[in-house]
Parts: structure tokens; C-alpha cells; sequence
């Protein structure tokens, strides 16, 4: 029998199954009728609490109405985040995804606390993944958990709130060539395409997917600038072209003066891409790049042969030991994070031209003419109309 409380508290009673039931008035239908809701629990306590913390959410403007399952929820935020990302990250992302809904599955989403998300990313930890897909996990759940408390779904994120994980082994440092072995490249590595490509990685800062989707229009007549509009992603083992890594990546990276005789030599092809697979009109795949990469460094005495990649970290290194600012390196390199976007926003192009100089400066070319034809020199030529 229904325990009668006082006015608006509802009424209480037990269910034949031990269970506890207080059932409230939650406001009147369409027809005029009164509106009620049950709230269920092993003790009168816990029913109390499960309604208290309702009617708390509902005059806090939540969407009390809608229990969105974690998975379904999941699938919105993807379906509306996944064009903001390359194909090579969506298809990256569907890992992380699978892995965020094999531990979460149907429990609804205002269910999930800060405790449940530590003991997710401590599985996680534990099974032995490495720390960049542990960061991944809490930086999907974060922005998953994000999307439904901008639509008053839950009261607020549970990732904000939840420890973070330390790994069990300090990450790796990224790895980068020093002085000397730049040194070293510069004037061992062979006058052909890949000796030209890994010069212009080491003094651009270029990815190495940027790098394998140029073509020839791409690079000035004089070398002075390389136009980065599109990247080779990987969809299913393929090398496609498409867009960059993020919308910070496309940009005009100026070429140092003593390296400009490498981007004029690599445009100086009848091929569609600079590096061009086999078949006509088709990118070279990144696995033959690093094959060539690797071949060419290991020649050089006094070089580690590391990845190409790390001629990206290099770049960014040795431009802090010139003396040039972070907030200019980050516009050079075409970072995506949105702080330091904030900060280079400002820089202007003399400034940049001032930082390529000095790797000018510090670094010899490996080439016996570096200098441009007179009519060129110093000369900044606008990205083509007909590209």
C-alpha cells in the first residue's frame, strides 16, 4: 500500500518485488491531465535521491525527457565532428570510438561519473596501450561528453572532473637530428629528388604527407615559396590526396635562401605529383618515401637514421636554438592548436622571412650555386590564379 507523503512529495510504497516506488507529479499532459513519473529503488533512500536529483536536472533546464544511451550518443557526436577531420584521423578515430562504446555500451549518459571514467582510462592503462591512445580516450570522451552538456543532456562533463591517468613509462621523447647531422645532410645527401626532398624537409618544417602531394605549381617558379593545399591521407592502405592535416596547415611556407635550388629542382618534373607512384597520376606511398628516406640517411657517416618525420621535429628544434619565437615557428609549421593559432595570428611576413634567413645562415646547402637567378632573388611571387 502507497505511504501517503505530504503535499507535492508524492506518494511511496513497495513493490511485490522489494523494490521502493515514488511516484511524483511532473506537471499535466496535453489534455489537461496530470503528469506523473516513478522513481525506483532497492531503499526508500535511494528513490528519494533518484528524484531528487530529476527534479534538480529539470530546474536546471536539462533535458530530462531524453536518455540518450552512450553508443547513440556516440554516433551523434561523430556524425557531426567527423567532417572537421582528415579521412587518415576519422579512420583512426573509429578505433577509439569502438573501444569508448565496448566499455560504456547502452548506459545512459547521465549515468556516467568521474569514477567511471578513471576506471576506463585505468583499463585502458593497464591492458598495455600506449600513452597516445590513452590520451586519445579521454580526449574523445571529453569532447563526446562535451556535446551533450551544451545540450543540457547531463548537468556537467564527467571528464573534467575525473583524475588523470599516469602512465606507467614516461612517453618517448620525439626524436630529432642535431646540429651537426643537419650539417652533415646538407652536404653528403645526393643531388637527386630524395636528397632535394629531405633538404626541404629538414628547412621547411613540411609533413611528410604535404611533402609527397605537392606538384609542380605548388612551388614558385624561383623556389622562395611552397603552397601547402592539400596532403596525402591514407584511406584503407591507399594513398589518397586530399585535404591537410587541419585547417592551420594550409599556408605559404617560404623556403630559406640556400635551400630554394632544392624546390626549384624538384619542380622541374612532367609528372603531375613530385613523387609520383607508378601508375600516372598517382602519389607515391609514404611506406616507398621512408624506404628511399632511410636508404639516403643510412649512407651518411655520423647520421642516425631516424624518420622522416623527425626532420619536422628538427626543424622546429633548431629554430628555437636560432632564436626565433614559438608563436612564429607554430606559423611556419602550421600547428592546429587553437591557443597557439591565437598567438601567431599577429606575426607578420618580414618576421618570418627574418627566422628562414637564419637557418640560411647556420647551415650549409650542399650545392655549389645556391643563389637564384638575380631577377628573382628576394622576390615573393602570389600563389597562381590557375591553381
Amino acid at each position: 500500500m502507497a505511504k501517503k507523503r505530504a503535499n507535492g512529495d508524492g506518494n511511496l510504497r513497495q513493490r511485490p518485488n522489494g523494490l521502493w516506488e515514488l511516484t511524483i507529479m511532473d506537471g499535466y499532459r496535453p489534455d489537461g491531465k496530470r503528469k506523473t513519473k516513478s522513481f525506483y529503488g532497492k531503499t526508500q533512500k535511494e528513490a528519494k535521491a533518484k528524484a531528487k536529483a530529476y527534479m534538480i536536472d529539470k530546474a536546471q533546464g536539462l533535458n530530462v525527457d531524453r536518455t540518450y544511451p552512450f553508443s547513440e550518443w556516440a554516433d551523434i557526436w561523430y556524425e557531426g565532428h567527423k567532417d572537421n577531420v582528415s579521412p587518415t584521423t576519422q579512420e583512426n578515430y573509429t578505433y577509439t570510438l569502438r573501444a569508448l562504446k565496448e566499455q560504456f555500451g547502452n548506459r545512459p549518459i547521465r549515468d556516467i561519473k568521474p569514477v567511471d571514467i578513471e576506471i576506463m582510462l585505468r583499463s585502458v592503462r593497464d591492458s598495455g596501450r600506449s600513452s597516445s591512445f590513452l590520451a586519445q580516450c579521454r580526449g574523445m570522451m571529453f569532447q563526446i561528453m562535451n556535446k551533450a552538456e551544451a545540450n543540457d543532456l547531463i548537468r556537467k562533463n564527467p571528464v573534467r572532473f575525473a583524475e588523470k591517468m599516469r602512465y606507467k613509462e614516461p612517453p618517448k621523447r620525439k626524436e630529432a637530428f642535431n646540429a651537426e647531422e643537419v650539417r652533415l645532410m646538407m652536404q653528403h645527401l645526393p643531388d637527386d629528388r630524395i636528397g632535394w626532398s629531405i633538404r626541404l624537409l629538414l628547412g621547411t618544417g613540411m609533413r611528410t604527407q604535404e611533402l609527397l602531394a605537392l606538384e609542380p605549381k605548388h612551388i614558385e617558379p624561383d623556389g622562395s615559396v611552397i603552397h601547402i593545399v592539400q596532403a596525402i591521407n591514407m584511406q584503407k592502405g591507399t594513398p589518397v590526396v586530399g585535404t591537410p592535416k587541419s585547417r592551420d596547415s594550409y599556408r605559404d611556407v617560404p623556403v630559406p635562401e640556400n635551400l630554394r635550388w632544392c624546390a626549384m629542382a624538384l619542380r622541374d618534373t612532367d609528372t603531375r605529383y613530385i613523387w609520383e607512384a607508378r601508375k600516372k597520376d598517382s602519389p607515391c606511398n609514404p611506406s616507398h618515401f621512408v624506404k628511399k628516406f632511410k636508404e639516403a640517411i643510412g649512407a651518411i657517416p655520423g647520421v642516425r637514421v631516424l624518420t622522416p618525420h623527425s626532420c619536422r621535429h628538427t626543424y622546429v628544434s633548431q629554430m628555437q636554438a636560432l632564436g626565433v619565437d614559438l608563436a612564429t615557428i607554430q606559423s611556419l609549421v602550421g600547428h592546429a592548436d587553437i591557443d597557439m593559432t591565437e598567438h601567431y595570428l599577429h606575426v607578420q611576413e618580414p618576421i618570418r622571412q627574418d627566422a628562414i634567413a637564419r637557418f640560411s645562415r647556420a647551415f650549409g646547402t650542399g650545392h655549389s650555386d645556391p643563389e637564384p637567378p638575380d631577377t628573382q632573388r628576394g622576390k615573393i611571387i602570389l600563389f597562381p590564379k590557375a591553381i
